[in-house]
């Protein structure tokens, strides 16, 4: 089923329902949409020649015509290849090239660095939005294009924190199977609710845009175009029964705005991409009310792992409340998960091991990389990369990625238990904690740190609360954590600045 069937129907049979917003203001309703996304795929097939299953690259900041343009290139049976904005210049030309994209809308101020790095096979470069956009939308609508539950709908490109981005596969089936999984597990949706899009539209934000049609809910764009905390809360307050996708670090700033709004408020914050940790629940919840929810999936089984809906979040009454918050929830409705040993053999309750998902959201494999492919989905399983649990509930908890686990005198610590232990004290605002190359003990323990704290205030504090064997035997005291784009803090980036300072 091509994913833009759920537009033709909002369209037709609920056309006078809102559909997009721009900061308050109404654009469109599904009547509306639907036909902008209709004519614009006949733009896309006549004028540019583009055949069912081609690339079409959108590299933008959030905006309104960046639904247009999704829709329009689904409609017309293409493959959309959302890129995030806020890559290199020579980052995107790759991903361009990579991907043999044959159009990108971009931005005006990326098309000119884009046209610098053009690849061959890149035939158009559109500014998003503007006369030539809308003059794509002035011929007649085509019916919707038909494609299969396995063709390609979205070549969602990895962060590449360590090394080129790898091209997620993700089909129509993949789509629909998560889009089943959001409205099931973690943010049920009515018409006339809303999605707003603070978050990258090419990441996790875009992602929840399917299933808000499927429901004819609306989806809103601030007029920033991204996040300011001030504009979000004021949204919040004046259109109830909001959702928002978000980086922990936008939680955080939320919180630490000086204002308040009303019990109820906010309909749902999801947060993804990284893990949040228990303080910073609590708080945000201590100040907005239980509204937050976690997911924990990755580009390869998209925003559909385990999900921590808000009734959960927020029931403190459950004799292992601060457990569920410190941990990524329960199994998606969607897929299965194992914990898995070195041999892929299941593990038992509490052991600790690789996470392996299987089901529909599950990519069809890494664009044009068999090689990568035959690793990742090895007997039929995603393998993560990542390390967890499952309790007795059936609660995953997550440990780390594989490649931060720190061995040290041949026992395993896990980053994340120290950062939650440090960030219990509360002049610590951030922290992020890896391993150092050691002589005697394999590696070290490290911890970067941001807030107005000392060493020895930490260390008392970790040997009041954990192991001694697992607290830092370093402090670094930093202004601020690398992050990626998507506020992801990249323990890859720390682990280079750890080692250029040990060789100063």
């Amino acid at each position: 089923m091509n994913i833009a069937a759920w537009l033709r129907r909002a369209g037709r049979g609920f056309g006078a329902l809102p559909a997009v917003m721009h900061g308050d203001r109404i654009l469109q309703d599904y009547a509306g949409f639907a036909q902008r996304a209709a004519c614009l795929a006949t733009g896309l097939r006549s004028r540019f020649d583009l055949k069912p299953g081609d690339r079409v690259a959108i590299v933008a900041k959030n905006t309104p015509a960046y639904l247009d343009a999704l829709y329009g290139i689904w409609w017309a049976g293409l493959a959309a290849v959302p890129i995030n904005a806020k890559l290199h210049a020579a980052e995107i030309a790759w991903i361009l090239e990579n991907a043999d994209a044959r159009l990108v809308f971009a931005d005006d101020s990326l098309g000119t660095a884009i046209a610098e790095r053009r690849p061959a096979t890149l035939a158009h470069i559109l500014p998003l939005g503007g006369l030539d956009f809308e003059a794509l939308m002035t011929g007649e609508p085509m019916p919707l294009a038909e494609r299969g539950p396995d063709d390609l709908a979205w070549l969602f490109y990895t962060s590449g924190t360590t090394g080129r981005p790898k091209g997620a596969m993700l089909t129509h089936r993949n789509l629909t199977a998560m889009s089943y999984a959001y409205l099931t597990d973690v943010d049920p949706t009515a018409p006339g609710d809303t999605l707003l899009h603070a978050a990258p539209m090419s990441h996790g934000s875009g992602l929840y845009i399917m299933p808000h049609v499927a429901r004819f809910a609306v989806n809103a764009v601030p007029l920033s175009g991204g996040f300011e905390a001030n504009e979000i809360l004021d949204f919040f307050e004046r259109r109830p029964g909001t959702s928002m996708f978000a980086a922990p670090t936008m939680i955080k700033r939320l919180v630490e705005a000086p204002r308040d709004l009303a019990p109820g408020t906010i309909r749902t914050i999801i947060w993804g991409g990284a893990p949040m940790h228990v303080a910073d629940t609590l708080a945000a919840v201590d100040k907005f009310g239980p509204s937050f929810a976690q997911i924990y999936g990755q580009g390869e089984s998209p925003m559909t792992i385990s999900a921590l809906p808000k009734w959960v979040v927020g029931d403190r009454d459950h004799p292992r409340h601060l457990d569920r918050l410190a941990s990524a929830g329960m199994i998606s409705s969607a897929v299965e998960v194992r914990i898995a040993d070195a041999d892929d053999q299941a593990l038992g309750t509490g052991e600790i091991g690789e996470i392996l998902v299987r089901g529909d959201p599950v990519m069809a494999g890494y664009w044009r990389n068999e090689r990568a492919t035959t690793e990742t989905l090895k007997g039929g399983w995603l393998h993560t990369g990542d390390v967890g649990t499952l309790d007795e509930d059936g609660f995953l908890t997550l440990k780390d990625r594989s490649k931060d686990l720190i061995i040290s005198g041949g026992t395993n610590i896990y980053p994340r238990e120290v950062e939650e232990v440090l960030l219990h004290h509360p002049a610590v605002r951030e922290v992020s904690v890896i391993g150092r190359p050691d002589p005697e003990w394999g590696e070290v323990v490290v911890a970067y740190v941001v807030g107005e704290v000392d060493a020895n205030a930490l260390d008392a504090h970790c040997l009041a609360e954990i192991a001694r064997f697992k607290r830092p035997k370093a402090y670094v005291f930093v202004e601020e954590l690398p992050k990626n784009n998507y506020g992801k803090i990249l323990k890859t980036a720390l682990r280079d600045m750890d080692t250029e300072a040990a060789g100063a």
